[in-house]
């Protein structure tokens, strides 16, 4: 008979990181307070459709993945250390989620800027297994993953004391490498990125991650990583207007794919051309393509909506289910990866 855990502890800790407004650590990102673990990832909108979520249970990690449609759990499983799904932007965004429904990552969640050692777990998305155990020397939060799993890009904090210096560079899921060699605009490779991610957008077929950055005081950008090709562009967005609450922005692509919007909460203000990267003034735009990636947060408008999932939830799983709970002895480890080309 495999071991059981405790599940009220389990409960009472996603109770407390749903209900709270902030919590006291952060998905890989250099500020403290983001945390998408309890809201997770979906994946494509399908029949098959689920959301994965990253709870912290007394020293150990409840993985689950639910199914979108009706809210059964599929699979769940306890993992020994904290981890929690990777944050991509400061819009709340999550990521760690390939196309193909394949792989999912998770981080270990930082407490402090800078770090020196950053622990990421790839599993099997479908019985959330670990597959490999990924630890680098260095501060480090997740950016994107290629639409098979079978390239990570990571985000590399080069200073110790501004988080808006950093470098992307690509992981080799099969050999556990990372590429010395960073992810740069080759129009301009001689060009470093600076600034915080404000906002995030994913293609539909999950090759292409789009993400907005402030510029850190100089001019704002939309970096878009191919995570095929293990290339990037950095587009200018000279046309945002000065005074501009850059926080307040967000990123869309249209409903036929061609076009990226950068827009407010009232309307769309700028226009991205995804062929020829040109940016133009924002006409009228239509509706998003797909739905959101991260959880709208009127669903669970003041921890209600959440407080019955998971009451339902733990009662689910006592009846139903054991936990599989597993140890990361056997997984495959991945700790100071050689660096090459």
């Amino acid at each position: 008979m495999r071991p059981s855990i405790p599940l009220l502890p389990v409960f009472l800790a996603a109770l407390v990181a749903a209900l709270l407004p902030a919590s006291a650590h952060a998905d890989g990102l250099p500020v403290l307070g983001i945390d998408v673990g309890s809201t997770g990832v979906a994946s494509n909108a399908n029949a098959d459709a689920a959301r994965y979520l990253a709870l912290p249970a007394g020293g150990r990690t409840i993985v689950e993945r639910v199914a979108q449609r009706g809210g059964q759990i599929l699979a769940w499983r306890s993992l020994p250390g904290t981890f929690t799904i990777p944050a991509v932007a400061y819009d709340g965004s999550a990521g760690g989620l390939s196309a193909d429904g394949t792989t999912l990552l998770l981080i270990e969640p930082r407490v402090a800027f800078p770090r020196a050692m950053t622990k990421m777990l790839v599993l099997n998305s479908d019985s959330l297994k670990p597959r490999r155990l990924v630890t680098l020397r260095g501060d480090f939060s997740f950016d994107a993953i290629s639409p098979t799993g079978s390239w990570l890009y990571f985000v590399h904090y080069t200073s110790p004391t501004d988080p808006t210096r950093y470098l992307v560079q690509a992981f080799d899921v099969q050999r556990g490498r990372l590429l010395a060699k960073p992810i740069v605009d080759p129009k301009a490779p001689g060009e470093k990125m600076r600034g915080n991610p404000l906002a995030r957008t994913m293609s539909a077929d999950g090759r292409w991650a789009y993400t907005l950055y402030d510029g850190a005081g100089a001019t704002p950008f939309v970096h878009a990583l191919d995570t095929v090709a293990r290339s990037a562009h950095c587009i200018d967005l000279d046309g945002i207007a000065a005074g501009t609450d850059l926080w307040q922005l967000r990123l869309r692509i249209d409903q036929d794919g061609k076009r990226l919007v950068v827009r407010d909460s009232a309307a769309p203000v700028l226009t991205v051309d995804l062929r020829t990267l040109r940016v133009a003034r924002a006409t009228a735009v239509p509706a998003p393509l797909g739905a959101s990636r991260h959880l709208p947060t009127s669903l669970f408008a003041g921890g209600a909506g959440l407080l019955v999932v998971l009451v339902l939830s733990v009662i689910w799983m006592r009846r139903k289910h054991r936990p599989t709970r597993t140890s990361l002895a056997s997984v495959r480890r991945v700790r100071e990866p050689t660096a090459g080309q």
